[in-house]
């Protein structure tokens, strides 16, 4: 086995975007799980994109991971909010460009807002690579 298996039973629907149902992860499998990044910049100055706050996300999350040797590539759940409905799309386009395959777990929220309110999107991600 790899790192990583896609769960997708066939008695089920199939996912409703770029995601896997489920993914099994290897025994003896490093974890890294990554708390909410937000789409600020390190000098603390945030876009008022949604999609640029994704982007942002994804860039911090993978500062994080090669902190740990590991990559995008490596992330098996992600859990995203987006403070608008209107948001869901750019942030999904993101999420699909900056995740490997097969597709982690996803889900996607829609939240009353963040610590500050120009803040729209913010991803956590658990990842997880054989030694």
């Amino acid at each position: 086995m790899t790192t990583k298996r896609p769960l997708a039973p066939a008695s089920i629907r199939p996912p409703f975007a770029r995601y896997s149902h489920g993914v099994e992860v290897a025994p003896g499998a490093r974890l890294v799980f990554v708390s909410g990044q937000l789409g600020v910049r390190a000098d603390d100055t945030v876009p008022e994109d949604a999609a640029e706050q994704a982007h942002l996300c994804f860039d911090n999350i993978a500062a994080i991971l090669a902190e740990a040797g590991m990559t995008l590539d490596d992330v098996v759940q992600v859990r995203a909010f987006v403070t608008d409905r209107a948001f869901m799309a750019d942030y999904m386009a993101v999420r699909n460009a900056r995740v490997g395959n097969p597709p982690p777990a996803s889900t996607l929220m829609i939240v009353a807002g963040f610590n500050r309110p120009e803040m729209k999107v913010e991803v956590e991600v658990f990842a997880a690579r054989l030694p």
